[in-house]
């Protein structure tokens, strides 16, 4: 039964946004079973950083980092190049990279950060990585998304916009990856207790005047049955289960973890 579950052993997985929060999570999940891992980082010391933390917490030594800014898609682009021209396979693409702090900023290409990350970065590194695929006939290929991506809140126009765009390039990919065997999914969490979470409560917290422990109950967990952030350990399990055989008929879902919050 565990080798249903456990078949990255061996596959080469490549996971954006993996210096902590969430990515960090699904990395260290994936080298603990023995993956071959690629992770992708902005910031080159936090990369490094990151990527040893995981060689020594896993014992696992196939472990590389990329550094590559996805804000800029000729980053992006250089980044699939050369994963391209290292690996010769890509079995599994985890795009979780993000950005929610950056609304009102251009990228070099003129386009709004939070958009370029959330969704162009995770549209292009689909494209390339998708004949590797194609050609192996297995993929897995993750998004991470949010409850953002299912249900709309006030004043995160560009976010929720990009949100709901990697829904429909989920679904589309699922179908057209189906014949090859390829799945494509959607993880859509609620608020995860990540540093870019704690950033959005230091801010809702300055510009309400109230405490964090109120912002948490009173705005985050609002909406919530269950009264509680959402660990990445939690997220970082369900990318595991998503990579496995067992999931092998999931296919353009979204696999919400959102404590009730879509429920009414």
């Amino acid at each position: 039964m565990a080798g249903d579950f456990t078949p990255v052993d061996g596959r080469v997985c490549v996971i954006t946004g993996a210096t902590s929060g969430i990515g960090r999570a699904a990395a260290s999940e994936l080298a603990a079973l023995g993956a071959t891992l690629v992770i992708v980082a902005r910031d080159p010391a936090r990369g490094a950083a990151a990527r040893d933390e995981i060689v020594d917490e896993t014992g696992n030594r196939e472990v590389a980092l990329e550094v590559a800014d996805l804000r800029s898609q000729r980053q992006v682009r250089e980044l699939a190049a050369r994963l391209m021209a290292a690996l010769p396979e890509i079995h599994v693409l985890v795009n979780n990279a993000g950005l929610t702090l950056s609304e009102r900023r251009l990228t070099e290409d003129g386009v709004e950060e939070t958009f370029a990350v959330n969704h162009l970065a995770p549209f292009l590194l689909t494209k390339y990585a998708w004949p590797h695929m194609k050609s192996a006939g297995w993929g897995r290929i993750i998004n991470i998304s949010s409850v953002h991506g299912l249900r709309a809140s006030e004043f995160k126009s560009a976010y929720i916009s990009a949100k709901h765009g990697i829904m429909g390039l989920t679904k589309t990919t699922a179908l057209e990856g189906g014949p090859h065997g390829i799945t494509v999914n959607a993880v859509c969490p609620a608020y995860v207790r990540t540093p870019l979470v704690d950033n959005q409560i230091d801010a809702q917290s300055a510009t309400h005047g109230i405490p964090r422990e109120e912002v948490i109950g009173s705005i985050m967990l609002k909406k919530a049955a269950i009264k509680k952030m959402i660990e990445p350990h939690e997220i970082g399990a369900a990318v595991l289960y998503l990579c496995s055989d067992a999931a092998g008929c999931m296919t353009g879902t979204d696999f919400t973890i959102d404590c009730g919050w879509t429920a009414c």
